[in-house]
């Protein structure tokens, strides 16, 4: 079991700000002190080729993040200060999934300690997102002919309405989002399949409404791979999510997809995406669940 991750993913930030980004220092620490883990897992990804980044976003947009001259509007709306270090953390983080896709044809699974930068879209980025990791890593293997078809199953708290955007006129890609009907983004995109959850929304209808979908989505998408955005976000003490499910109801959240998946030999590409709880150890803890059942499935 491979998982992607380099000290880059770990961007400076002012004091105060929001986004944790101490999760991406923290999380493989835990995962290695508790042994879920070794060194020999994690590998670091070299930058992503603007070829590959071009098969996805557009050529002006690349332009104004390499030459980094996005308006304060457009930076803004990314929500991170923006330079040109941000940029490259973004190119090695999108061939951290790819890499990771690949790893999971041989392995069954791979796993990205970042990732799931779903708010991307072909010509701007925005909450916290720069490139769609998941949405360059579909297209390239597509492009390649590795894959035929994907299935990429979204359950951050927050609609991936990049990612929905990006594949809306691709039949090869099914998006599905699982998420908060009232959350972020305010203007949803359309998915292949949405399913908006309402506030409050605790373990128990979360995981029935999973389990009446998923197991149908696979059967019925064939996918050749799977991309996995395992959010952390759904917690109920999560500061910008509006859901009420707990650890455990996470954790059997990672493990009913996981399972799904390794019972029809399918890989499975995991990215992290957003986590907000007020305490950084339950962040650290939801996340490494997902390793948790991970390498008990696949180990």
């Amino acid at each position: 079991m491979r998982v992607a991750f380099s000290p880059v993913y770990r961007y400076r930030l002012p004091p105060g700000h929001r986004f944790p980004m101490d999760k991406y220092t923290l999380l493989p620490e835990q995962l290695l002190y508790e042994g879920t883990v070794t060194e020999q897992q994690f590998f670091t990804a070299e930058p992503l080729t603007e070829e590959a980044i071009l098969r996805t976003h557009t050529a002006a947009y690349w332009t104004k993040l390499r030459d980094n001259t996005l308006t304060r509007k457009e930076a803004r709306a990314i929500g991170f200060p923006m330079r040109p270090d941000l940029v490259a953390r973004g190119r090695v983080i999108a061939q951290g999934t790819l890499e990771c896709a690949r790893f999971a044809f041989r392995d069954g699974v791979a796993l990205n300690i970042a990732g799931g930068t779903h708010h991307a879209f072909a010509d701007h980025g925005e909450g916290f997102c720069v490139f769609n990791d998941i949405a360059i890593a579909a297209n390239e293997l597509l492009h390649t002919g590795e894959v035929e078809r994907v299935l990429i199953v979204d359950l951050d708290v927050h609609q991936g309405n990049g990612t929905a955007s990006l594949f809306a006129q691709e039949p090869r890609v099914f998006t599905f989002s699982m998420h908060g009907a009232r959350n972020y983004p305010a203007r949803k995109e359309r998915s292949d399949l949405d399913i908006g959850l309402p506030d409050q929304t605790g373990d128990e209808v979360y995981l029935d409404t999973l389990r009446r979908h998923l197991p149908g989505l696979l059967d019925g998408v064939q996918p050749d791979l799977v991309f996995y955005l395992s959010g952390v976000d759904v917690l109920a003490t999560d500061k910008l999510g509006r859901l009420s499910m707990t650890l455990q109801g996470c954790k059997e959240r990672d493990r009913f997809v996981l399972e799904s998946c390794h019972r029809r030999n399918l890989p499975v590409a995991i990215a992290m995406g957003g986590g907000y709880s007020d305490r950084l150890a339950t962040i650290i803890e939801a996340h490494a669940n997902t390793y948790r059942v991970a390498a008990g499935l696949y180990d």
